[in-house]
């Protein structure tokens, strides 16, 4: 018998961006009960502590990971059975990957939502430094919301558009709301416009703007769900792409050259063999959003775009070989 899935709720961020804030926030709101036990897992301490006497609800066991070392699937697995939770909070610390957690999580917990939070005072600073950038970045891949505390710092036309700017390189479905000191709060509202017809019989992705149709593809599979799009590709030749197939993809950056990677999505073809790695072609394919294990870790069911190639020719590499995602 398969065990019972149990839904985490995840909210990333930096160290002192706010997470135990919101949690508190979060764990105050009666609504928020769902009858089943909860267990709080902190991966990071702050300033701010709970307090559980001011919950909204009983059965919640709070429990603080020490070290990352605690973070794989037996302890987790442990603590689930020694709590008897239906359902986990998570506080995950900042300077750990999402990927990281992906292979910690046991096989029945899986991510019902994510959020993120940002410091108005630092994540300007932050952004501007590779390092931090790359981390507040994949803190925003998986996230639904990203809450800007301390909103005053930021309430500009140049802060608001730079902060778009950073969360749609991560994700173009994560909302932005900021957050002031007054308790209101203002929603971002910049629009996000496509550089391709989505509606066209066959959706023809310009070179430039793969980078684009990657993370909207990725971030709402199901408007591309039995749509046919051309694009320009190189091969890559791995056994990540299943039986019959290959990876059409592009190499692209995220915020550096240190950062650079190849993304693309699993096609089947029955000619793969004769492509050469690297190689460039033009691709035209059907995709249909199904379970592949290239998924597992990047979306919380391990569905995504999955390709079935109509045609493939031969294409000519562009002038700007990687792309970007904005």
């Amino acid at each position: 018998m398969a065990a019972k899935e149990i839904p985490v709720y995840l909210f990333v961020g930096m160290l002192e961006s706010g997470k135990t804030k919101f949690i508190q926030e979060t764990m105050e709101d009666p609504q928020f009960d769902s009858g089943d036990k909860t267990l709080l897992l902190i991966c990071e301490e702050g300033e701010e502590e709970y307090d559980p006497q001011k919950f909204g609800f009983s059965g919640v066991d709070v429990v603080t990971l020490e070290d990352k070392s605690e973070l794989n699937p037996q302890n987790l697995q442990r603590l689930a059975t020694e709590t008897g939770c239906g359902r986990v909070v998570l506080e995950y610390n900042g300077m750990w990957l999402l990927n990281d957690l992906a292979e910690a999580l046991p096989e029945n917990w899986l991510i019902y939502q994510c959020l993120a939070t940002a410091d108005g005072t630092t994540l300007q600073t932050y952004a501007s430094d590779n390092a931090m950038r790359a981390l507040l970045l994949d803190k925003l891949k998986l996230s639904e919301l990203l809450v800007v505390n301390r909103a005053e710092q930021v309430n500009g036309d140049e802060g608001r558009q730079l902060i778009h700017k950073l969360v749609r390189q991560a994700s173009r479905r994560c909302d932005i709301a900021y957050e002031f000191a007054d308790g209101s709060v203002a929603y971002d509202d910049i629009p996000d416009p496509l550089p391709f017809d989505i509606e066209a019989p066959v959706v023809e992705v310009p070179e430039e703007f793969f980078g684009i149709w990657y993370m909207d593809c990725m971030d709402d599979p199901k408007k591309y769900d039995g749509k046919t799009v051309k694009f320009l590709a190189q091969v890559c030749q791995t056994n990540r792409a299943g039986k019959n197939g290959f990876v059409p993809g592009r190499f692209a950056m995220t915020c550096c050259v240190q950062d650079i990677q190849f993304v693309g999505f699993p096609c089947k073809y029955d000619g793969y063999k004769a492509l050469k790695q690297r190689d460039w072609i033009v691709v035209t394919a059907k995709i249909n959003v199904k379970f592949h294990p290239i998924y597992k870790g990047q979306t919380p069911d391990g569905a995504g775009p999955v390709l079935t190639a109509l045609a493939i020719t031969p294409g000519e590499k562009p002038a700007e070989d990687v792309v970007t995602f904005s």
